[in-house]
């Protein structure tokens, strides 16, 4: 690795943090390495209805097929642990969507991280927040931001599984950083406190289990058999997260606009709601993904198991 290769990093690094980022870590644009178990995922039907995954399933393979030329992976991981919610009209809402919409929180720094490589490096950048063909996680365990525990969440010993993830597939040549090894040991707390039975195996998402992918990525009516086990949540869980023993000291957020500045309006309100008026309430925020008809929908089956 050349002189310039390793000052090209260590700026692109003190600029992530200067930006806001918790963490950063850089590794190689090669094919990931849990690429051929997300192929047989996909064939095994976990994905539900996320039809998305598999349409562009070359180029997630590949990060040289999104970004022609791709050296390096620039990963950073950005605190949305928020503690206990002192609104309690925010507990049927899953953390990571009390405050602003994380897209419009990380994509602009990742647009600085990748106009910083191509003013100082002369690089071509890409960078992507869960919205792009790339396998996120994958590309930011390998890279050293964490390692993928039996929940499928990226844990890291400092943040636990309380951040997002944000990826900038770059042309650069940069110092990749080593992989964190696999720190979950005997552990199968998130396993055994799932809610509706979710995990496969250990490492292995059913996603037409996940409350998650149920409220939020699921469009149309949700199994019955599935209700009782959504109680309490309108909008994602984070069982799997809250009983996890590397989430028992993970620091606060110090990002401000993920934390909720309304009450949630609860779900007997929201059930009532039109789409305007749901558009209105949440526009900025995650909880959009779900559709106004998925929110009135969760918030029904909401109230279904409270009665």
């Amino acid at each position: 690795m050349t002189l310039a290769a390793a000052t090209l990093t260590d700026s692109v690094k003190a600029l992530a943090l200067e930006l806001g980022f918790d963490l950063i870590a850089i590794g190689p644009a090669d094919p990931p390495e849990h690429g051929p178990d997300f192929r047989r995922w996909i064939e095994a039907g976990h994905a539900g209805t996320m039809g998305y995954l598999e349409r562009r399933l070359d180029e997630r393979l590949d990060p040289r097929r999104v970004l022609a030329g791709a050296r390096s992976v620039v990963c950073v991981a950005l605190n949305y642990h928020q503690g206990e919610a002192a609104d309690p009209s925010w507990r049927p809402v899953a953390r990571y969507a009390w405050g602003r919409d994380y897209h419009d929180v990380i994509g602009p720094r990742l647009e600085r991280l990748a106009a910083h490589l191509a003013e100082a490096g002369g690089a071509r950048s890409r960078g992507y927040v869960d919205t792009g063909p790339v396998l996120e996680r994958d590309l930011a365990a390998r890279a050293g931001l964490g390692w993928i525990g039996k929940n499928t969440m990226l844990l890291h010993p400092r943040l636990g599984s309380w951040f997002f993830i944000g990826v900038l597939l770059t042309t650069a040549e940069l110092t990749h950083d080593a992989p964190l090894h696999d720190r979950c040991g005997s552990c199968r707390a998130c396993l055994d406190a799932c809610p509706t039975g979710a995990f496969a195996a250990p490492y292995v998402l059913d996603a037409r289990r996940c409350i998650s992918y149920l409220t939020i990525e699921h469009r149309g009516e949700i199994d019955p058999a599935l209700h009782h086990g959504m109680a309490g949540w309108q909008f994602g869980c984070d069982v799997c997260q809250e009983v996890c023993p590397w989430n028992r000291k993970a620091p606060v957020t110090a990002e401000a606009g993920l934390h909720p500045h309304d009450a949630y309006p609860g779900a007997e309100v929201l059930s009532r709601m039109g789409d305007e008026t749901i558009g209105n309430r949440f526009r900025g925020t995650a909880l959009l993904r779900a559709k106004p008809s998925g929110l009135r929908r969760n918030a029904v089956i909401y109230l279904k198991n409270q009665a």
